[in-house]
């Protein structure tokens, strides 16, 4: 009788080991390896045919077919639209609006004439109707099934294959030939491959979507990013209608766009100028508040960096960040502290990105100081300027990059003074009126109050 083998697989980095261990060897990982039932062991080696290595000027390329969805916010971040052949892994919580988008997406190719699947692995096709009603979609075009096992979805791709198709969700379908339950590891990563080959294969455009985790990562084995092409998540912050779509990984594109939507009762609506919409509730009189022109991929948006500073109740004063790297934000209070003389070290401070955006670039440390600057010395920034730049250890103010697309969404919002590197000066002076050249914290925090001068840049 042929003996059966376990071994155990890491949730984070797909590894096996023949044993259990409370940490995976491979990534350090804690509590990560779970039992995986393999099988039948099977000894010795089979004939295996060797590839044929060929050199790159044989290889014949063929040209890249991107289907658009007519949801621009959603195109951008997929890199120009669904890429033919590729393998699209979408992640975020329940409820957030991964089958809408999808749905709605599909809706709108279905209309133009492309061939069309949508997978339902956790809702009847009576429940999908019902979902696209309400958001409005034309449903002659669009082709729905139900089906949970790995067998019967390659089956239906096979039959007539669609040239874009959704699977919702992947951790909800099973091969029957595992013992596994839905949701195990051996499971979503057996199906996973299996769609994502046959999806290689017939050049079909595949949707995967996927669960997260309480950390908010993607549910089943990290080894499952590594399948597909592109891996997106869905944010968005508490009790907010903004939804936020993030490229993690993408071989056909940037990972740094993002596509901002608002879920409304018809569905999932595009935001065209997210600027606008972050910083339409701002008190312009308000001290601890800094509009930062931010890069997104290869958008600009504006964003509105606020900071509290206050004395504190306990002996350890309390820091919180939110939007911003904590560690980048210790280490701003720490230069302010050294290098600016203000005294932080007993203060509360806290640090907010307005609209749940989050800036993780060097060039929110100047408009980060001036927001911590203006709470502590109840000062406000001028109300019709934007900051951006590098600090450095030693007080420094350091130039950034692309800072002509920055200032010209600045300028389209009515800003008309910007305080910037003092390398990023003459660039600046082209696009708004008042250019204030900063080349450490002390030229920066005298911004604090000043008003408007008559004429052109400052120098």
């Amino acid at each position: 009788m042929a003996r059966k083998d376990t071994t155990y697989v890491c949730s984070e980095c797909g590894g096996a080991f023949p044993r259990w261990s409370g940490r995976c060897p491979n990534c350090q990982e804690w509590n990560a390896l779970e039992e995986v039932r393999t099988g039948p062991s099977r000894r010795g080696r089979g004939d295996v045919a060797a590839a044929r290595p060929v050199r790159l000027d044989q290889i014949e390329v063929q040209p890249h077919v991107r289907l658009l969805t007519d949801i621009p916010e959603f195109d951008r971040v997929l890199g120009g639209g669904v890429l033919s052949g590729s393998t699209v892994l979408l992640g975020g919580e329940p409820g957030i609006g991964k089958s809408t988008i999808l749905l709605q997406a599909l809706g709108t190719m279905a209309a133009r004439g492309v061939r069309c699947l949508y997978v339902s692995c956790e809702e009847s096709p009576s429940q999908v109707k019902m979902r696209a009603e309400r958001i409005g979609l034309d449903q002659s075009s669009l082709a729905v099934a139900a089906d949970t096992s790995v067998e019967g979805i390659l089956a239906l791709l096979a039959a007539e294959p669609p040239q874009v198709a959704v699977v919702d969700s992947i951790q909800r379908v099973i091969a029957q030939d595992l013992d596994s339950a839905p949701g195990s590891l051996r499971q979503v990563s057996t199906c996973a491959t299996a769609l994502t080959e046959a999806a290689k294969k017939g050049g079909i455009a595949l949707f995967l979507v996927g669960h997260v985790t309480k950390q908010g990562l993607i549910a089943g084995p990290r080894a499952l990013e590594h399948l597909v092409d592109t891996v997106l998540y869905f944010d968005s912050e508490q009790f907010q209608s903004l939804r936020i779509l993030r490229a993690a990984k993408n071989r056909f594109g940037a990972v740094n766009e993002i596509g901002v939507f608002e879920m409304t009762g018809d569905g999932l609506r595009e935001v065209r100028n997210p600027s606008e919409l972050f910083l339409a509730e701002r008190d312009e009189s308000a001290t601890g508040s800094v509009v930062m022109p931010a890069m997104e991929g290869s958008r600009a948006l504006l964003v509105e960096i606020q900071a509290l500073v206050g004395p504190g109740a306990y002996a350890t004063p309390e820091r919180k960040a939110s939007g911003v790297d904590y560690r980048r934000f210790s280490m701003m209070v720490s230069v302010l502290e050294r290098q600016a003389g203000l005294e932080l070290g007993r203060s509360d401070a806290f640090v907010n990105v307005a609209g749940g955006v989050r800036v993780v670039e060097p060039a929110a440390d100047l408009p980060l100081v001036l927001a911590l600057a203006s709470s502590f010395r109840d000062q406000p920034f001028p109300a019709d300027a934007v900051a951006v730049g590098e600090v450095g250890l030693g007080g420094e103010v350091r130039a950034v990059s692309r800072i002509e697309e920055r200032l010209k969404e600045a300028a389209k919002l009515g800003f008309t003074r910007a305080a910037v590197p003092a390398r990023n000066a003459p660039a600046a002076k082209r696009l708004v009126r008042q250019v204030h050249p900063v080349q450490n914290l002390a030229q920066a925090i005298r911004l604090l109050g000043a008003r408007p001068r008559e004429g052109g840049a400052q120098q």
